[in-house]
């Protein structure tokens, strides 16, 4: 199947009031990430803003998975963290006790707060640019805005005020890769990979790259892939040739994440990889960029 051509579609715009799904029901827990948890009703999407106190004990959890993943059983510690779950939730409230009851010196160290400040200043520069580049564009979930509603979600706190919502994707690009592979539709699964280059070369033509490509940041939405966290955005080449370095040492398939869905195809990994460095390199980058 050919990748379908980017429709044009206007620009984020207010509505006067809340879809009526948003408020028939509880929102189901979607999904999460260190600065937000997104809540979900049949075709939209809204966010919970994490606080400082739930994000640091998210940091401090994930370092201490991340040493110890080789102690737990069955990679346990790994899955914890690719896959948030409730039990890593459940970890994390006691990761929050255990924060009120020690010294916060002893939890805000320099690493914790450089890396609290990075992710703050990645994700107001990355909404800037998106903001400015890409807004009314195909490469985004449409985002409508509202007069501010309370909303019920499933779990803490019970409900929300939210006053925008966004356009809710059938599925992660992670996920649509392991549901194709489950179907054996592995010639689906290399056509959107080679969509996902596309994608990302038409961010290039906008001047935006992004610095966290992960298969999980992109969403699909009927034959488009959009992005689904703008936090990784920079239009600084030096931070583009940065990352390009890093992305030229590993194999790009493993790297993704599709090493055990592809372990069996090896001719489908070989001719990925091979287009992704022939595609993701700075020359192409270079070409695609904005004079």
């Amino acid at each position: 199947m050919a990748p379908q051509p980017a429709r044009a579609r206007s620009e984020s715009h207010v509505v006067p009031q809340i879809p009526q799904e948003l408020t028939r029901a509880p929102l189901r827990r979607l999904g999460e990430g260190i600065g937000k948890v997104v809540y979900a009703s049949e075709h939209w999407v809204v966010c919970r803003e994490r606080t400082p106190l739930e994000m640091v004990a998210l940091i401090v959890l994930w370092k201490a998975l991340r040493k110890l993943e080789w102690l737990l059983p069955g990679a346990w510690g790994k899955r914890l963290r690719d896959r948030p779950s409730r039990q890593i939730r459940f970890l994390r409230v006691l990761v929050q006790g255990a924060i009120l009851v020690f010294p916060r010196a002893l939890w805000f160290s320099s690493h914790i707060r450089e890396v609290m400040r990075l992710y703050h200043r990645r994700s107001v520069r990355g909404e800037k640019l998106a903001q400015a580049h890409l807004t009314g564009s195909d490469l985004l979930p449409e985002r409508i805005a509202f007069p501010p509603e309370r909303v019920r979600i499933g779990g803490w706190p019970g409900w929300l005020m939210v006053s925008e919502a966004a356009e809710r994707v059938d599925a992660t690009l992670h996920q649509k890769m392991i549901h194709l592979a489950a179907e054996d539709r592995f010639d689906e699964l290399e056509e959107w990979l080679e969509r996902l280059l596309e994608v990302r070369q038409a961010g290039w033509r906008r001047g935006l790259f992004s610095l966290d490509a992960h298969l999980k940041n992109f969403g699909t939405i009927g034959e488009r892939i959009v992005l689904l966290d703008t936090g990784g955005l920079t239009n600084r080449w030096i931070e583009v040739e940065q990352r390009l370095a890093q992305e030229s040492m590993a194999q790009p398939h493993v790297r993704l994440g599709l090493g055990e869905l592809l372990a069996e195809h090896a001719e489908i990994a070989q001719r990925f990889d091979q287009r992704w460095k022939e595609t993701i390199n700075a020359e192409v980058v270079r070409e695609c960029w904005p004079r």
